[in-house]
């Protein structure tokens, strides 16, 4: 399709120029409105402004620009169709062959401030209207919404002698109604925020491809991974690409980190469940201690610190094979030793924080959706319910242990001591099966039976549970409550001396 007419209208006034000259060139009419006239006047090309293109000015302080029959029948019309062609020689409107257009930066905009008047005023109606009508008509009618399409629009134009292809119009017009959704989705949820509407009837979600995924889960499956800002809070500085499986671990392991107290904490992930984790200060011994409480399951894992690490944890660290290192940066020495290994992934997750939003998952044309389980701990959660307390040290062990229990797969068993696990039963269809293995885990590799203390996700059913894990040596169990036999598990705690904590929410994960 020749073009003969454009019509310009952008935020992103970038790159211009090189465009402009192949405009010229090919002797294509532009027209332009407010800001973008301004600047193409200012390159020193011509250009006719949409109000006297209109014969129309702009109205409502600029709210009313392209809104006029003149410029979307110009883009609308089929051209063979008789009936159009014969409306716009009636009402002496001509074609506009090409739409340029990108809208106001309403995602900047809410970024940058939370003025709703602000906000309201960065709605763009006009340019989503003409991008819209000029994607329907992409049988005749180019249209551009990002200056990243410059280039290939200036190859088409090169090609075809001022006119393009209809493949090139048809995939144009696919990207150009994403955007336009996209857009959109982003003003629908931003109206389902400050109305705190967290299930409105009808749900619209919006994301930015990052990047396909050599494959998913297993090589049979397609996979790529999208986030609902241009790209992501965490960085990989060194490394092979990574899979839907690396990711999947990465970001259960950023869910247990980014919980831990500020710049403490190591975590080791295999298969999205933790196998390791302690908060204790010195950051070596941390990891120490957490490799200790699995190391067969942490050989070709993932190790997630909460600290920046440094040379001396990094000479530690190269000893095992690890598919996955995330920290909040690492310095020069330890990325020099770090990067000896060339498969080695190395994430920088310092900017990285967990929001308090909604979690999706998609089954077939299904999605459910919950708000994710980040509850910040406190004593006040929690209510002592056995004959002997626990002592100041007893219940930070029980927090931490119960707060690393809730990131375990259900029905899920934490033993813990000195906020370090020691035993970490996973993904039971029985508790008294992940009771065993959390027991089992601590007498295979945990020496030091000192300060013992278990978690569980949900209340035990039967007295069978914490039976076990008090035969084992366990001195102290947190717990919800819920269970119609709750009083037999406070009775039990009581007849063996061992310290019995309530909580007062259940934290399944499945």
């Amino acid at each position: 399709m020749k073009i003969k007419t454009a019509l310009i209208s952008v935020c992103d006034k970038k790159n211009l120029k090189p465009l402009l000259r192949v405009l010229k060139k090919n002797k294509i009419k532009i027209i332009s409105s407010d800001g973008t006239f301004k600047e193409i006047k200012k390159l020193k090309f011509n250009c006719v402004e949409v109000s006297k293109f209109t014969n129309s000015p702009e109205i409502l302080g600029g709210r009313v620009k392209t809104l006029h029959p003149k410029v979307h029948a110009g883009i609308l019309n089929k051209r063979k169709s008789k009936l159009h062609l014969k409306d716009l020689r009636v009402n002496n409107f001509e074609n506009i062959d090409l739409v340029i257009v990108n809208f106001y930066p309403f995602e900047n905009t809410l970024k940058n401030t939370n003025n709703h008047t602000k906000i309201i005023e960065n709605i763009d109606v006009g340019g989503p209207t003409m991008v819209r009508s000029a994607a329907k008509n992409y049988k005749d009618v180019t249209v551009i919404t990002s200056s990243k399409q410059y280039a290939e629009l200036i190859y088409e134009l090169n090609k075809y002698k001022g006119s393009t292809s209809l493949e090139f119009r048809e995939k144009l017009s696919r990207i150009a109604f994403t955007e336009t959704a996209y857009y959109d989705s982003l003003i629908a949820n931003y109206f389902n925020k400050i109305t705190n509407t967290k299930f409105p009837e009808k749900r619209v979600m919006h994301g930015n491809l990052i990047e396909t995924l050599r494959y998913g889960e297993n090589p049979h499956q397609e996979s790529g991974i999208y986030s609902k800002k241009s790209e992501m809070d965490i960085k990989q500085i060194h490394g092979k690409q990574l899979s839907y499986n690396n990711y999947n671990d990465i970001f259960a392991a950023l869910t247990i980190s980014k919980s831990l107290p500020r710049n403490k904490g190591t975590v080791i992930v295999k298969h999205a469940n933790p196998c390791g984790v302690s908060i204790k200060k010195n950051h070596l011994e941390s990891y120490k201690s957490a490799f200790a409480c699995d190391p067969i399951s942490a050989f070709g894992g993932i190790v997630s610190c909460n600290f920046k690490i440094t040379k001396l944890l990094a000479l530690e660290l190269n000893k095992l094979f690890l598919e996955v290192i995330i920290a909040n940066n690492f310095d020069t020495n330890a990325l020099k030793i770090l990067k000896k290994k060339k498969n080695l992934r190395l994430i920088d997750a310092s900017n990285y924080k967990v929001n308090d939003g909604l979690k999706h998952v998609s089954v077939n044309n299904e999605i459910l959706i919950q708000s994710e389980d980040l509850k910040k701990f406190t004593t006040k959660d929690f209510k002592i319910v056995s004959k002997r307390k626990p002592t100041s040290q007893e219940m930070r062990n029980l927090i931490f242990a119960f707060n690393i229990c809730r990131n375990v797969k259900s029905n899920a068993i934490v033993i813990a001591s000195n906020e370090t696990t020691a035993g970490i039963g996973s993904g039971q269809p029985s508790r008294l099966d992940s009771c065993k293995i959390a027991i089992n885990k601590m007498k295979k590799f945990i020496k030091s039976n000192d300060n013992l203390v278990a978690a569980s996700d949900a209340f035990f059913p039967f007295v069978d549970g914490i039976e076990k894990l008090v035969q084992s040596g366990i001195q102290a169990v947190i717990q919800p409550s819920g269970s119609i036999r709750d009083k037999e598990i406070i009775k039990f705690a009581n007849e063996t001396d061992t310290v019995l904590v309530f909580s007062k929410t259940r934290h399944f994960k499945h």
